[in-house]
């Protein structure tokens, strides 16, 4: 169920092998900070994202699926959701992400399901 979220659109401007580390990244209502890591891994791309004071240095997560446009020129990457989503999201754990199914699971569940209310019925 989410491992497409794992992956690049093809209608996101992704260039395998392009270096994305320092780019700013911009959610759906401003700037939340800039790209400290990334993998192009085929169903394991991902960003992590350098929130600096905006959520008091909090690293983010970010899977591959929620980028809609990278601009190579600008150095930007646009993703689909809000400040808020992205700041409610699962805690980011550097140590777990790449050994942790479950947390990996937990983590792409909360972005398919766009946020913690995501599947909430009214």
């Amino acid at each position: 169920m989410t491992e497409h979220v794992w992956s690049y659109t093809s209608t996101a401007g992704h260039l395998a092998g392009t270096d994305l580390t320092g780019y700013k990244v911009e959610a759906t209502d401003g700037s939340i900070g800039k790209v400290d890591k990334h993998s192009d891994e085929v169903d394991d791309a991902y960003l992590v994202v350098d929130t600096g004071v905006w959520i008091f240095g909090k690293e983010v997560l970010l899977p591959a699926g929620c980028v809609v446009r990278i601009d190579v020129e600008e150095r930007k990457i646009f993703v689909d959701r809000s400040k808020e989503q992205i700041k409610d999201a699962p805690e980011f754990h550097r140590d777990k992400h790449l050994d942790d199914p479950d947390y990996r699971q937990e983590l792409g569940k909360y972005y398919i399901l766009g946020g913690p209310f995501g599947n909430r019925i009214v």
